[in-house]
C-alpha cells in the first residue's frame, strides 16, 4: 500500500516512527522546510528520521499547489495521512488518494472540532478526552472516525505538555493496527455523532496574557493551557520586561499572604508568589525572559 505522509511536528515524527517500526514505510513524506519552522510551535525536522527510513522528503510551503499535487501524484497514493499539518487540503489534493486521507484531532470527535484544540481542553475543565483518526472531508474535523481513543484526566492538574504527549502516545498506538486493517480491505469509517458537537476557534500568543485580577484557579489554569510545546502565558516585569511563565502551584496555606492583584508576595526556593485577584496566591516555579524574580512588592503588569 503507497502511503503519502503529511506533517511537520512531533505528532507527524510519532507517526512516522510507528509506521517505519510497523513495516508501513511511507511512500513519500511531505514536509515544511526548516526555515518555516515559526509556522508551528511544536516543529520537527523530519529530514534526519526520513533518512533513516530511507523515504524521500518533498519539502513543500503550501498543499494546494499545483506543482504539490503534481508531486505527490508521482507516488500514486493509496492513502494520505494528514497528521500535525495545520493547512487545508482542497478536494483535488483529497482526489490523489485511491482509498482517502486520514487527518489526526487530539480530541475525543465530534467534541472540541477546530483549533488550538488542547488548550481549550484544559481552559474548558474536560474530564474525558481523547484523539481520533477520521477521514478528511470538506468541512471542519466532521469526516468519519477512522479509529480513536478516550482517555481520562484530571482537569485541575493536566498540563497542554501531558496531553500532547497523551496524544502522541495515541496516534502512535491507534495508527499500526489502523494501516494492517485497511491494508487488508477493511476500511473503518464510523460517522461521527451528530450530538455534541462543538467547534473552538483558533488561539492566538497574544491569548496567553495573565489578568492577575482574575481568580488563582482561572491563571494557573492558563499558565498550564499555554505552555509547552505552545509559547505559554506571560506577564511584565514592573521593569518592562516579558516574562513567560510555564510552572506553577498554589501558595500554601493559603491565606497566609495578603496583598494587590499582581503583587510579588515571596521569593524563594527558586521561586516567586504572586498575589491574584481573588486574593488566592501561586508560586511561579518556571519562567524565562529574566533570570532573577521580580523585585518583592513589585507588581506584575499586563502591558510592557
Amino acid at each position: 500500500m503507497n502511503i503519502v505522509l503529511v506533517g511537520a511536528v512531533e505528532t507527524t515524527l510519532a507517526a512516522l516512527m510507528s509506521m517505519c517500526g510497523a513495516g508501513h514505510v511511507p511512500a513519500l513524506l511531505v514536509t515544511l522546510s526548516p526555515r518555516l519552522s515559526a509556522r508551528h510551535s511544536d516543529f520537527v525536522d523530519l529530514s534526519p528520521a526520513a533518512e533513516k527510513y530511507g523515504v524521500p522528503v518533498l519539502h513543500i510551503e503550501k498543499t494546494n499547489d499545483p506543482e504539490t499535487l503534481e508531486q505527490i501524484a508521482k507516488v500514486k497514493p493509496d492513502l494520505i495521512l494528514v497528521l500535525g499539518w495545520s493547512q487545508i487540503c482542497g478536494p483535488e489534493f483529497r482526489a490523489l488518494a485511491r482509498i482517502g486521507c486520514i487527518g489526526f484531532h487530539p480530541s475525543a470527535l465530534p467534541r472540541l472540532r477546530g483549533r488550538g484544540v488542547i488548550p481549550w481542553t484544559i481552559l474548558l475543565q474536560e474530564r474525558n478526552v481523547g484523539s481520533s483518526l477520521f477521514w478528511l472531508g470538506e468541512g471542519a474535523d466532521d469526516g468519519p472516525i477512522a479509529a480513536q481513543a478516550i482517555y481520562a484526566v484530571d482537569p485541575e492538574t493536566v498540563t497542554a505538555r501531558e496531553l500532547y504527549n497523551r496524544a502522541l502516545r495515541a496516534v502512535s498506538g491507534l495508527l499500526p493496527p489502523l494501516l494492517n486493517q485497511i491494508s487488508n480491505g477493511d476500511i473503518p469509517a464510523e460517522p461521527q455523532r451528530t450530538d455534541g458537537i462543538s467547534l473552538c476557534a483558533r488561539r492566538r500568543p497574544e491569548d496567553g496574557l495573565i489578568d492577575w485580577t482574575n481568580p488563582a484557579a482561572d491563571i494557573h489554569r492558563l499558565i498550564r493551557a499555554s505552555g509547552p510545546p505552545y509559547p505559554g502565558a506571560y506577564t511584565f516585569g514592573p521593569d518592562g520586561v516579558k516574562l513567560v511563565l510555564t510552572g506553577v502551584r498554589y501558595t500554601e496555606p493559603e491565606g497566609y499572604f495578603i496583598g494587590l492583584p499582581g503583587q510579588i508576595q515571596a521569593i524563594g526556593n527558586g521561586g516567586f508568589t504572586v498575589a491574584c485577584g481573588d486574593g488566592r496566591c501561586l508560586d511561579i516555579t518556571e519562567w524565562s525572559g529574566a533570570d532573577t524574580p521580580p523585585a518583592l512588592h513589585a507588581k506584575l503588569r499586563t502591558h510592557p
